[in-house]
């Protein structure tokens, strides 16, 4: 996930959340439902291939936005991809609506990817 600079809309140099900075329960489930996306190429999720800069709930629409990325502009599923993150935020409870955007700011490298799926691609 990335943090978004305060009065900008563009996100910063990856950074992971803290451990005290738990997310509430819904964008919680969506992230849970999140890890259950797997680029076919890779054999890992979405969110630990750190495609996922942002989630934004909003509890009063049921709705929430979700910026990501892909690993290349000519990724053969970006088709798909972002349906299948639509899919997944929208299957949560107290979700009804699930926007996706594709971002590329900043680009995607590995080392946006958590511990867990670097050492799964044996990059550490």
């Amino acid at each position: 996930m990335r943090i978004f600079d305060s009065g900008e809309n563009k996100p910063s140099r990856f950074a992971p959340p803290s451990p005290t900075d738990e997310p509430d329960p819904v964008k919680r489930a969506i992230i849970d439902a999140i890890k259950l996306v797997y680029d076919p190429e890779i054999p890992v999720n979405l969110y630990d291939l750190g495609l996922i800069y942002d989630i934004r709930v909003s509890p009063p629409t049921r709705s929430c936005v979700v910026n990501m990325t892909l690993t290349s502009a000519n990724c053969p599923e970006a088709q798909t991809l972002p349906g299948e993150v639509q899919h997944a935020a929208e299957s949560v409870d107290g979700i009804d609506t699930a926007h996706v955007n594709i971002v590329w700011d900043p680009p995607w490298d590995k080392d946006m990817m958590s511990d867990e799926a670097k050492l799964h691609t044996g990059l550490m």
